[in-house]
């Protein structure tokens, strides 16, 4: 009876798919023990039980179309997770290693495949061309170790795309020459196909996106929406006469600034495609690996082994070069030549292609191929030989990069304890938005956390007003949740509001405090000097007040307006710190308006840790209109405030509501506290009192900044 339902090569569609997701989880756990990377486990078991294989299943349209998703999968999250700050910074370094690795290979590929194997120039170059280009196989490993922004991993993306643009243009100019379709009209029409490609979804598909995603909140939609414009820039892509791949990548740049690493859909984006299309692209990898071709002669053993050693030696030798040029750690060269190693998608295209070329016959009435079968099964070689040994290097090169970074973060006598947020919720209203900031404001070390509380006066017996207070936690909890994000919840009986903050955050050790603002358009003077008289007299820790106007995602530039002397203020540097994690998070760009002073020190902390920023100097608060002509749709502003008593406290800053009505109730506005000592009745807070000490002057606040960014890096 069980025979009628199992058959070889299976074809019972829901067998086939249990069998794929069996293999997905345990293939990487079996192998583990031997210290196999995932990505070869998974290779290796679509070989095993592919057509060359075991012949279990075929790869039929169903596992081309899964994996077809899997390998833009794998291009759209290059271009999500890229530090587009840090590619600018490195964009020569970029520039550079994409020549290396592509004009290397070329050279190589093509003398040796003349000279030795004894092709012709076209195939030559055409065969050389897929030595140089490269697929992004192994970025799930950098992903996991959580060194994604690493700028060898920017340096090693932007490579990827110049080197195969480069190749795949190789594959149509080789192509075209040998089926006679080489002319103007070709290069015209590649040329205006590929800017109006390029202009429509690095232009228009940001526009469109930002749109969406200001008007409909729903998870569901939102993916589907982001995926849907993945396979649309990769359609437009290929119908320019490109790769769909740099389709894929170019989609992910688009929406860059749309998807922050911390948020919800980044999370969903990373857990659907890590589950289940980018194994099953490898899977679909290693079904093509035929074992077979080791027994068919000399020839096809001796093309197959000088393609493995061609494509490994050059693209070694392009990772040499830019680590030696540039003063890279041997460990992140090993990173960049791991990343760049491996060969599958552009290159297995440019053989099947070249395969079907046919130039004509020989004597014996045999067709000549552009690319013979020894190159195709050779090829097929070469792609589970690159693959493996770039899974290897780059695994062992991220488990390095990963330690140096956690054991360079620690700062010496003093040590700053970890992030503690506390997020007071009161309105449902705005209690995504705090969370989503509370996120952003925190550094990528593991052990910061945040904390959700909702305050119920303890003379308040009222079960509904309990219930409710419940349902705020519980929606801050799965909020949370779907960013993969701990949060603690404290439901909290106090005399009154303040009281309970300032006792959970100095119970909690909280380092920043998070405060929504009502949504409403307008902010009055007496609930702010409330707010101020109130919270802030009492917490010394720095606070941020939030009014969310839009989802903070969807916010192009924040406009931050720092006071004279706030450089002077103890919380200068902890403030500042989350203001750098904000945008590191969220990709926003910040323009600085303040005092030359702190406008240097700002330029200063940028030179090593880059975010895109702009400053403008700003001394007059009188004058606010300044500022206000300069906020465009869809800016943010942040007020850097202070206390009376402090450094840079103005008697200005009294006005701050008038100007947020007058010039800025359309736009969220963010009002920044630093944290100072000697506040409240109890002016104890997590800094040590040697560490705040410190800051007594510009050197001192340099030395400060500089642990505080190493620690949070």
């Amino acid at each position: 009876m069980l025979q009628d339902f199992i058959t070889l090569p299976l074809t019972n569609p829901v067998l086939i798919f249990a069998m794929i997701l069996f293999i997905i989880l345990l293939a990487p756990v079996v192998l583990h023990r031997l210290r196999i990377p995932d990505l070869i486990g998974l290779i290796l078991a679509g070989a095993l039980i592919g057509p060359n294989g075991l012949g279990i299943m075929l790869r039929d349209s169903s596992i081309e179309l899964f994996g077809t998703v899997g390998l833009l999968y794998i291009m759209f999250i290059a271009g999500l997770e890229i530090d587009m700050a840090d590619l600018r910074k490195n964009y020569g370094k970029t520039l550079i290693f994409g020549v290396y690795t592509f004009l290397i290979p070329m050279i190589a590929g093509t003398l040796t495949s003349v000279y030795f194997l004894e092709f012709s120039w076209p195939t030559s170059i055409l065969l050389a061309s897929m030595y140089a280009s490269h697929t992004l196989i192994t970025y799930p490993i950098v992903s996991k170790y959580g060194i994604a922004r690493n700028r060898v991993v920017s340096i090693a993306i932007g490579g990827t795309v110049i080197t195969c643009i480069l190749a795949l243009l190789v594959l149509a100019v080789i192509v075209g020459m040998s089926v006679g379709e080489i002319n103007e009209t070709f290069w015209i029409k590649l040329g205006l196909s590929s800017i109006a490609f390029t202009v429509i979804v690095l232009v228009i598909f940001p526009i469109v996106g930002r749109a969406f995603f200001k008007r409909y909140d729903d998870s569901v939609g939102q993916y589907i929406f982001v995926l849907a414009l993945v396979f649309l820039a990769s359609f437009l892509a290929e119908a320019a006469g490109l790769e769909a791949i740099i389709g894929a990548f170019l989609a992910g740049l688009a929406l860059n600034k749309l998807i922050p690493n911390t948020s919800a859909l980044m999370n969903r984006i990373d857990f659907v495609g890590n589950a289940i299309f980018i194994p099953f692209f490898l899977i679909g990898v290693g079904m093509l690996v035929n074992v077979k071709t080791f027994a068919a002669g000399w020839d096809a053993l001796l093309v197959a082994g000088m393609m493995c050693v061609i494509a490994t030696l050059t693209k070694y030798a392009a990772a040499w070069l830019t680590e030696k040029n540039f003063k890279l750690t041997r460990d992140e060269g090993s990173l960049l030549f791991g990343l760049s190693n491996a060969q599958a998608a552009a290159t297995l295209a440019a053989v099947l292609i070249g395969y079907k070329v046919v130039l004509g016959t020989d004597a014996d009435g045999n067709l000549i191929r552009l690319l013979n079968e020894d190159v195709l099964n050779g090829t097929i070689i070469m792609i589970l030989v690159t693959c493996t040994i770039a899974s290897f290097v780059t695994q062992k090169a991220a488990q390095n990069i990963a330690i140096a970074e956690v054991s360079g973060n620690t700062v010496d006598d003093n040590d700053i304890e970890e992030e503690r947020i506390l997020i007071p919720l009161s309105n449902e209203e705005n209690v995504e938005e705090l969370i989503t900031l509370g996120a952003a404001i925190k550094s990528r070390r593991n052990k910061a956390h945040m904390t959700a509380v909702s305050i119920i006066k303890s003379e308040n017996n009222d079960p509904a007003v309990s219930k409710r207070s419940e349902m705020l936690l519980e929606k801050a909890v799965k909020v949370a949740a779907a960013t993969d994000q701990h949060i603690s919840t404290v439901l909290r009986y106090d005399l009154n509001i303040v009281n309970g903050i300032r006792n959970v955050a100095k119970e909690n050790k909280i380092t920043d405090i998070v405060l929504g603002l009502r949504t409403g358009k307008y902010i009055s003077g007496e609930f702010l000097g409330k707010l101020t008289e109130e919270v802030l007299a009492k917490c010394a820790t720095t606070t941020i007040a939030y009014r969310p106007m839009q989802p903070i995602i969807t916010v192009k530039r924040c406009i931050i307006v720092i006071p004279e002397d706030a450089e002077k203020e103890i919380g200068f540097p902890y403030w500042l710190l989350s203001i750098w994690n904000i945008g590191k998070n969220l990709g926003t760009k910040f323009i600085f308006y303040g005092h030359q002073n702190v406008l240097n020190i700002l330029k200063m902390v940028n030179a090593k840790h880059t975010i895109d920023m702009e400053c403008k100097e700003f001394t007059d608060w009188e004058n606010f209109s300044e500022v206000a002509n300069a906020v465009q749709d869809n800016d943010a502003l942040a007020l850097v405030m202070s206390r009376p008593g402090f450094p840079s406290y103005s008697r200005h800053m009294e006005y701050v509501p008038t100007y947020i009505n007058k010039y800025f109730n359309t736009v969220n506005c963010m009002l920044i506290y630093p944290m100072q000592m000697g506040i409240g009745e109890d002016s104890t807070t997590f800094h040590s009192i040697s560490m705040i000490n410190r800051v007594e002057s510009m050197e001192r606040l340099i030395q400060v900044l500089g642990k505080l960014f190493k620690k949070n890096k």
